[in-house]
């Protein structure tokens, strides 16, 4: 292996490059206002999860968790975001680059591991009901919780290693707003093979076997919903699964199609346009979702609104 000496202290992020004068104003306020909603949003979800009975069931308690894993990935990449775009491009060190890096993908394998337990909630509540509360008891939920979050930081630690591994002799600059994975290896001047093969090896755990299950999971469950003989019985099992459906539908076609589209060329503006949606506006729909189309949690919302119009 041919060694470089790695002079490149620090990342250049270009940010939106077109987006100029007035029009970085108006895409700031959009950013904040989105960042400061889905957080205030997600922190509602997360206490009232926490403090009403009526929301004490395996479902809401793993939304819970959606929603604490929501606010923890857009506080890795938006702040420093927010200042990438306000000064039309700003550096970051090696170091915090690799660093978020490591927590946008241990946070997106997470929610990859959360969603598709929320997918075998799912299975079980609609496939097996009788025997659903004895399964998914409190000790299963927070064995599963427990699982999401250990297994999707520990493997992306391998992926973290390769990155401290890796040389950068120059250039510095990354068309975009935050530290992906493909820049790496256009700037890295290490061989790229190991690095590529250990992304190849790392995702077929940590997202395609995910992604696999939430299918089968779903599967079963159509299946059942179509041996409901009633059109009511049908469309009322449906509604207990079409908010988690929802979001597993944005939540991985979004993913998808980022990681499926070169990012070079006239791809990169559709590139950049797609990593905003998954990063910035699908934690902000995602519990908006689950609040307008669960019937426990907006009659939950509109107790507690109701009661602070009174006061």
């Amino acid at each position: 292996m041919v060694k470089h000496n790695q002079t490149v202290t620090e990342f250049l992020l270009l940010g939106f490059p077109d987006v100029t004068g007035f029009k970085v104003i108006v895409l700031f306020i959009v950013i904040l206002v989105i960042y400061i909603s889905t957080l205030m949003i997600n922190t509602m979800v997360i206490v009232l999860v926490s403090i009403k009975p009526q929301l004490h069931s395996p479902m809401y308690f793993f939304l819970q968790q959606l929603s604490l894993v929501e606010f923890i990935f857009l506080t890795a990449v938006v702040p420093n975001m927010l200042r990438v775009v306000w000064l039309e491009g700003a550096t970051i060190s090696v170091g915090g680059c690799i660093t978020q890096t490591y927590i946008y993908c241990a946070i997106g394998c997470t929610e990859c591991h959360l969603l598709t337990i929320m997918a075998y909630d799912r299975y079980l509540a609609i496939c097996n009901p009788l025997c659903y509360n004895i399964i998914m008891d409190t000790r299963l939920q927070n064995l599963l919780v427990i699982y999401c979050w250990v297994f999707g930081f520990s493997l992306t630690q391998i992926t973290l290693n390769f990155l401290c591994q890796l040389e950068f002799c120059g250039p510095n600059v990354i068309d975009h707003f935050f530290c992906d994975l493909a820049p790496y290896l256009i700037l890295t001047c290490s061989h790229k093979f190991a690095f590529q093969l250990m992304i190849l090896i790392v995702s077929v755990p940590l997202m395609l076997f995910p992604f696999i299950l939430v299918i089968v999971s779903y599967v079963y469950v159509f299946i059942t919903i179509l041996g409901i003989s009633s059109a009511k019985g049908r469309k009322k099992t449906f509604s207990t699964c079409s908010s988690h459906l929802t979001v597993v539908t944005m939540y991985y076609g979004t993913l998808i199609t980022i990681y499926m589209v070169p990012a070079n060329g006239e791809t990169l503006i559709l590139n950049k346009l797609l990593s905003f949606l998954y990063i910035v506006v699908t934690p902000l729909f995602n519990p908006i979702i689950y609040c307008l189309r669960n019937q426990e949690m907006r009659l939950v919302l509109v107790k507690l609104f109701s009661i602070r119009d009174k006061q």
